[in-house]
């Protein structure tokens, strides 16, 4: 799993790719979102249009981040969610908890 960092204006926008299986790989999302935190960057979209999979512990990390950016008074946007990681979210219930966009775009334009 890779994760690229993008600032759009007031926006970061963290592109992952590979699957969320857990491990050092998968924290590396968190630590990410946690670096941006700390520099004030609070809205930020992660980009799951190259996940192929997720497992519990990616979940794990996205309710992570999500728990992160709460405390730092900030928001999490899902784009690109895959119709397989679409339903993983709708089983676990966390679809309510995350907003999601089809394209990175809309989820920018939200905030």
């Amino acid at each position: 799993m890779k994760v690229k960092e993008t600032i759009k204006g007031e926006v970061a926008i963290l592109t992952v790719s590979g699957n969320m299986m857990g491990g050092l790989e998968t924290a590396q999302l968190h630590d990410s979102v946690k670096a941006l935190a700390e520099k004030k960057i609070v809205k930020i979209v992660v980009d799951l249009s190259d996940v192929k999979w997720m497992n519990s512990s990616g979940i794990g990390t996205l309710m992570a981040c999500f728990s992160t950016l709460s405390t730092h008074n900030g928001k999490i946007r899902l784009a690109g969610v895959s119709e397989k990681i679409e339903s993983l979210l709708v089983v676990t219930k966390l679809m309510n908890l995350f907003e999601t966009a089809p394209t990175v775009d809309k989820a920018v334009e939200g905030f």
